[in-house]
C-alpha cells in the first residue's frame, strides 16, 4: 500500500505596511457581513484593536468584539466564545494578535461549524473536524508561531493540566492572512525575542523531522536564514520597519513549514510543561531549544550542517558532525543574545522532571523527531536543562 504524503496550505498570505487598511476589503471578498473580531486585553491596551475596528467602521463593516482571550486559551473559553458567536448571528471570524488569540479563533470555528465542546476536537486518527471553519482572516501581532497560515490550534485542558492539539486539517486553516508590520513596531524586546525563537524553533524542527517534505523544506530554511539575520535587529531596534517585515515574513513561512504533522521534542517538552505550569510558549520554547538540538544533531547531521550554514556559521573545512554540532552552538550562543531565562529561571522545577518526562514521552509531537526518543532520553535532555 503506498503511504501517499501531502502538503497544503490553503491560506492566502496577504502582506504590507499598512496592510490592515485593507481589512475592510477582504471582509466583504469572503462574504462575510459580521466577523467576530477575537483578540486579547494586551491588544486591546496597545491600541491594536482600535485600528483594525476603525479600519472596519471606515468601511462599513459591522462587527462583534470578543476581546477576552487569556494566553493558554482553555476549552471554557472558546465553547463559551463560540456560543457568544451564534447567539450574536456572526459568520466570520478574525483572529488578532499572537498565537492565543489566532488558535482561539480557529477554535471557535471549529465549534461554531461542527458543534460540541472544543475538547472533542482533540487531534485523533480519524480526524474529528468533519466541517470547515467559517471564513477566518488573521492578522498577526507578534512574529512568532505562524498561526496566521497553520492547520494547528493548542488548546489547553485544565483538567489534565495540558495542551492539545486540535487541527491537521484544511479544514481549520484561515482563508487569508493579513500580515502588517506596522502593528509590531511597539512589541517589546523580551516579547520580540521569544516569540521570534519560538519561529526559529518551528523551521528548525520541521526541517529536521521525519516528516520533512521538500516544499516545506525551502521555506523552513528560508526561515532560519532570515531570523538569524534580522532578528537581533528587531530586537535592538524594536521601530525598524524592515526588520519588522522581515521577521513577520520570516514567521509565517516558518510556520507554513508546520504542514499537517508534527514537529519534535521542543515541543513536545514546552507544550506538556507549559501546560502544566501555565507558561508562555514562546520564552519556554526558545529556553529548550539548544538542549534538544544538542540530543538531536546526530540524527539528522546533514541537514544540521545546513542550519550552521543558515545561522551564519562558516563551516568551510569541517566534518558534517562538526558543522552539524557548530549549528547546535550557534543557536545556544543566538538564544543566549536574545536574553532568553532558562529552564529553571522561568519557574520548572527539577524535582517534577519523571512527571514531565512521562508527559513529554506521551505528546504526540514525539513521533517524527530526527533522533529516537526514549523515557531516558527526555531524562537525559530535561537534565542538561538544569545543567546549564
Amino acid at each position: 500500500m503506498v503511504n501517499l504524503r501531502s502538503f497544503e496550505v490553503p491560506t492566502v498570505v496577504k502582506h504590507a505596511p499598512g496592510a490592515v487598511e485593507c481589512l475592510p476589503d477582504q471582509v466583504k471578498a469572503l462574504g462575510v457581513k459580521r466577523p467576530m473580531v477575537v483578540t486579547d486585553q494586551g491588544i486591546v491596551k496597545a491600541g491594536i484593536v482600535d485600528k483594525v475596528t476603525e479600519a472596519l467602521r471606515a468601511g462599513n463593516v459591522d462587527y462583534l468584539l470578543f476581546d477576552c482571550v487569556v494566553p493558554n486559551p482553555p476549552i471554557k473559553l472558546v465553547d463559551d466564545a463560540a456560543a457568544l458567536y451564534a447567539q450574536e448571528g456572526c459568520d466570520g471570524l478574525i483572529g488578532l494578535g499572537g498565537g492565543s488569540p489566532m488558535d482561539t479563533a480557529k477554535a471557535i470555528g471549529v465549534v461554531a461549524e461542527n458543534g460540541g465542546s472544543i475538547l472533542q476536537y482533540e487531534w485523533a486518527d480519524p480526524q474529528p473536524i468533519q466541517k470547515p471553519i467559517p471564513p477566518l482572516i488573521t492578522i498577526p501581532t507578534t512574529a512568532g508561531t505562524g498561526s496566521e497560515v497553520t492547520l494547528w490550534s493548542v488548546i489547553t485542558d485544565p483538567n489534565r493540566h495540558i495542551k492539545y492539539n486540535v487541527g491537521g486539517t484544511p479544514y481549520i486553516g484561515a482563508k487569508i492572512a493579513l500580515i502588517d508590520p506596522l502593528l509590531m513596531l511597539d512589541m517589546p524586546a523580551h516579547i520580540t525575542a521569544s516569540t521570534g525563537l519560538d519561529a526559529l524553533t518551528h523551521a528548525i524542527e520541521c526541517y529536521t523531522c521525519g516528516y520533512a517534505q521538500p516544499w516545506p523544506d525551502a521555506v523552513a530554511l528560508y526561515a532560519i536564514e532570515t531570523l538569524a539575520q534580522w532578528l537581533p535587529i528587531a530586537f535592538a531596534q524594536g521601530h525598524n520597519v524592515e526588520a519588522r517585515y522581515k521577521v513577520a515574513m520570516a514567521a509565517m513561512l516558518a510556520g507554513m513549514s508546520y504542514g499537517t504533522e508534527s514537529a519534535g521534542a521542543v515541543h513536545a517538552m514546552s507544550q506538556t510543561a507549559g501546560g502544566y505550569y501555565d507558561l508562555p510558549h514562546g520564552v519556554l520554547t526558545a529556553a529548550m531549544l539548544p538542549p534538544v538540538m544538542a540530543y538531536n544533531y546526530l540524527g539528522e547531521p546533514v541537514k544540521y550542517a545546513r542550519i550552521a550554514q543558515a545561522m551564519g556559521v562558516d563551516t568551510n573545512g569541517m566534518t558534517t558532525l562538526e558543522a552539524a554540532w557548530a549549528a547546535v552552538k550557534a543557536v545556544k550562543k543566538f538564544v543566549k543574545l536574545l536574553e532568553i531565562p532558562s529552564v529553571p529561571e522561568l519557574g520548572v522545577k527539577e524535582e517534577d522532571m519523571q512527571m514531565l518526562v512521562d508527559m513529554a514521552y506521551a505528546d504526540p509531537q514525539t513521533f517524527g523527531n530526527p533522533r529516537d526518543l526514549t523515557r531516558k532520553s527526555y531524562e537525559q535532555i530535561y537534565a542538561s536543562c538544569f545543567e546549564d
